[in-house]
């Protein structure tokens, strides 16, 4: 796999290349060297041991939707699968890289790379959509910059996921229309893959872990580079950093995630400094926990390109 030019990087990465520009105008370079320099050795280990918890929950919410789609994946498999997926994701444009890379290879392997991709979409999906509501939750209950704003945006968004599980549990209308057919392929996923009574409750709660393994994450970055605010306060800015961090407009995961947190810290009275030296540190905490899926990564390489034949001695005379 080539490192990508610039001229060859997706067009919504370069938001996340304005967002940094603009960071660094603001705050300067001194936060991202302080957010570097923050990790010793015992935060990198909570960070690996927060990262394999985080994994193993993926892996198995995958392992849950790719069954019900019919392209099942052991846990193993999985685990190993997501190392070198969010590896990938933490290196190259995009943040989502690594997990079509999966897709694709998992495809290849079962013989069936359409529903395999979408086994990959649908439980990215549902991570992204439990992790919306748990954020939701924690700006209404906790204060926030936006608290006032929460309720105006979290009843229409609950109202459209109720419409979608009660769309998705009526029976399935076939039409001969492309829409209709698509409509209808997103109704099987949906009801295969993720509300089937013995995939859902364990998407939850993969879902649920794998969210604060993040959020665990980034106060153990928080305490490194030593802001001093209480969990009350802290938890709400590890949730609105998280769901930038979400957004597919990074820059292997840069942009979004330090401009959310230079606001988000500035509006809280903690300085935007403090924020971004936050977001950088958990960036390379996150990078360096992730690495076992580099070795995965050339693991994979080797088994692809086989074993070596020997050459064969020609005798002469």
């Amino acid at each position: 796999m080539t490192t990508p030019t610039w001229s060859r990087l997706p067009w919504r990465s370069l938001g996340g290349v304005v967002v940094l520009v603009a960071v660094v105008r603001q705050t300067g370079s001194g936060p991202f060297v302080a957010g570097v320099r923050a990790l010793d050795a015992t935060t990198l280990a909570w960070g690996a041991v927060l990262a394999l918890v985080i994994t193993v929950a993926g892996a198995w919410r995958w392992h849950l939707v790719a069954r019900g789609l019919g392209v099942g994946i052991g846990v193993p498999a999985a685990v190993a699968s997501c190392y070198r997926a969010q590896f990938l994701n933490t290196v190259l444009p995009g943040g989502i890289l690594g997990d079509v890379h999966r897709g694709v290879l998992h495809g290849r392997a079962v013989g069936a790379t359409g529903p395999a991709l979408r086994a990959v979409a649908w439980e990215r999906t549902a991570g992204q959509v439990v992790q919306l509501v748990l954020a939701v939750v924690v700006l209404l209950v906790l204060p926030s910059p936006l608290q006032g704003v929460v309720p105006v945006v979290a009843v229409p968004a609950f109202a459209l996921l109720l419409a979608v599980a009660l769309v998705a549990r009526r029976p399935r209308d076939p039409r001969p229309s492309r829409t209709g057919r698509l409509l209808a392929a997103v109704h099987d996923d949906v009801r295969c893959g993720l509300l089937v009574r013995r995939a859902w409750p364990g998407v939850v709660v993969a879902s649920c872990v794998a969210t604060a393994g993040h959020v665990a994450t980034f106060v153990v970055a928080a305490r490194a580079v030593g802001v001093t605010l209480p969990p009350a306060e802290l938890l709400p800015l590890a949730v609105l950093v998280l769901v930038a961090a979400g957004l597919p407009l990074n820059l292997a995961g840069w942009g979004p995630r330090e401009g959310m947190a230079a606001w988000s810290f500035a509006a809280a009275g903690a300085g935007a400094a403090q924020g971004v030296a936050t977001a950088v540190a958990y960036g390379a905490l996150v990078l360096v926990a992730n690495l076992p899926g580099l070795v995965v990564l050339l693991a994979t390489r080797e088994l692809a390109a086989g074993p070596s034949r020997p050459v064969p001695v020609v005798s002469r005379g």
